[in-house]
This record gives structure tokens, C-alpha cells and sequence, in this order.
């Protein structure tokens, strides 16, 4: 999938520039919309956090910005009052953390042999805090991905990646015209069907251990839907093939388990990733 540059215009969005600035970063040549990025970054930013955003965009084409405040329909959470704030001071962690992990992920496509119907960057980052809770960890839509610095599970640099590598499935799952909704609704109600929001009776079906307080698997659970298995399913198939990269086994490899799941990572690898690394099954 050719990835898409952010125009000057997404940038001073996604950075929230006052008017004027992009008069202001007006390149010399009126092709050269990247130099009118680099400026609106250098404009809005100060410091090392100037450094680390003028270093991202011109290594992968993204811009790092705010997130606009307002109220966030948090589904079961419930509506959360969201903020901007900038990934600077007793936060300043985040931002390795996000940085460290898109570039992590960027090799690990390159790896993998950059599948051409998949894409992670460029990217519109979009840092903000939920004030009083610490849901959403994260949430991406259009090709922005909005990171919680008061998420409750953003408290390592693996965590981080791994959610980031969530939320980018998402947007794929989005620009393949909502691929999960149509291939894999049905495997899915069939075992929701079977097995409920019971714990247990998920366990061999869930890609991921991810629990939430009071419920069940996060792929699972009431309200989240098809849209949340895919993405969870997507990140097993990331953490199988990431184990691989670090030249460790895949021991209990998620297509080796029910007919259910062969079936979803089979379409999962045929629509987005195209490659299939993980040993097959013993008999």
C-alpha cells in the first residue's frame, strides 16, 4: 500500500499551528511541502522535543501533534474527558517509548519483507491525557493514532509497541473497507455464541491474554465487537513472528489451536500480511 505524505495542511492540524503558520512556512519551492512540515514542527516546538519531532518525520514522514480536547465516547468505559498534552516533562518517557516503537515495528516490516497491502507510516501521532481515568490507552482513526501519557497499560517500551501495533491494524482494517466486519464475523459470533463472555470456554480462543478489570479477553469482551479480535489477533500474529525475528521458537502457535482459529489466521495473512513464517502443525 503506497503510503500517503501528510500535507502541510493535516500537519498544522495534527499539531494544532495558529493561523497564519502555514503562510508563514511557505517553501521557496511550491512542491516542496515537506520542507512546510519541518517548518511547522520547528514553529510548535522547542528543545529536544523539536529534535525528536523533526528527527521522526524525516525518517518516517509522520508529524507528532496534540490531540484536540473534548469528550470521548468511551463505549463500556463510558464518555472520558480528554486533553492535549504534549509528551514533555514527567511524560517525556512516552514519547521514547512511541518513537522507539513505530521504529521497532518499522523493522520488523522490513523484515518481514514489507507487505504491500499493509501500512504503518507515515502516521499522525496525536499525544493527549483522559482526565481522572486511564482508558483509552490508545485509538487511531484516518491515519492518526492518538496515545494516552496517563494510559494504564502504557508502563513499558514492549507494552507501548505492542498497543501501537494494534491501533495500526486498526487503520488498516479501516482502509481495506472494514475487512474484520466481512471475513471474520462469522467465525467469530460462532464462538461468542458457544462460549459467551465465560473466561474459560474463551481461553483457546483468544490471540491475546489482554483482560480487562471485570470481564473477560479484550477480544472478548461485550461491546468491543469483531473490530477488537481482528486487532488482537493481528498483534498474536505480530508476537509470533516478532519471537521469530529474535531467532526464538513459537511454541504454541495460535493457528495450531481450534478450526476457528486456523481459519481466522488464514484470512488474516491472505488479506493484509502475505507472508507466513510460524512452523506448521504437528500431527
Amino acid at each position: 500500500m503506497a503510503p500517503a505524505a501528510i500535507s502541510p495542511e493535516q500537519a498544522a492540524q495534527f499539531l494544532g499551528s495558529p493561523p497564519g503558520d502555514i503562510e508563514r512556512c511557505q517553501a521557496p519551492e511550491p512542491a516542496d511541502s515537506a520542507a512546510q512540515v519541518r517548518c511547522l514542527i520547528g514553529r510548535k516546538y522547542t528543545g529536544e522535543l523539536r529534535e525528536e519531532a523533526l528527527k521522526f518525520h524525516a525518517e518516517t514522514g509522520g508529524v507528532v501533534g496534540l490531540e484536540k480536547a473534548g469528550t470521548l465516547d468511551g463505549g463500556y468505559r463510558g464518555n472520558i474527558q480528554i486533553v492535549p498534552e504534549a509528551p514533555e516533562g514527567k511524560y517525556r518517557r512516552h514519547l521514547g517509548w512511541v518513537l522507539g516503537g513505530l521504529a521497532s515495528i518499522d523493522e520488523f516490516f522490513r523484515w518481514l519483507g514489507e507487505p504491500r497491502s499493509y501500512r504503518w507510516k507515515p502516521l499522525g501521532l496525536r499525544f493527549y491525557r483522559s482526565v481522572g481515568r486511564k482508558t483509552p490507552a490508545a485509538y487511531a482513526q484516518d491515519w492518526q493514532v492518538a496515545y494516552n501519557v496517563e494510559g494504564g497499560i502504557n508502563t513499558s517500551a514492549d507494552v507501548v509497541r505492542e498497543t501501537l501495533f494494534h491501533e495500526i491494524f486498526h487503520l488498516n482494517d479501516e482502509a481495506h473497507g472494514g475487512w474484520s466486519e466481512r471475513a471474520l464475523e462469522g467465525t467469530f459470533q460462532k464462538i461468542v455464541a458457544r462460549c459467551g463472555a465465560r473466561t474459560p470456554c474463551l481461553a483457546p480462543y483468544a490471540p491475546g491474554t489482554t483482560m480487562v478489570r471485570g470481564g473477560t479477553y479484550y477480544a472478548f469482551q461485550p461491546g468491543n465487537g469483531v473490530g477488537e479480535y481482528a486487532a488482537e489477533l493481528a498483534l498474536r500474529y505480530y508476537a509470533e513472528h516478532h519471537r521469530l525475528q529474535r531467532g526464538e521458537k513459537v511454541s504454541r502457535p495460535f493457528k495450531c489451536g481450534p478450526e476457528e482459529n486456523r481459519l481466522a489466521w488464514s484470512l488474516l495473512v491472505d488479506e493484509f500480511f502475505r507472508v507466513d513464517r510460524v512452523p506448521g502443525c504437528s500431527p
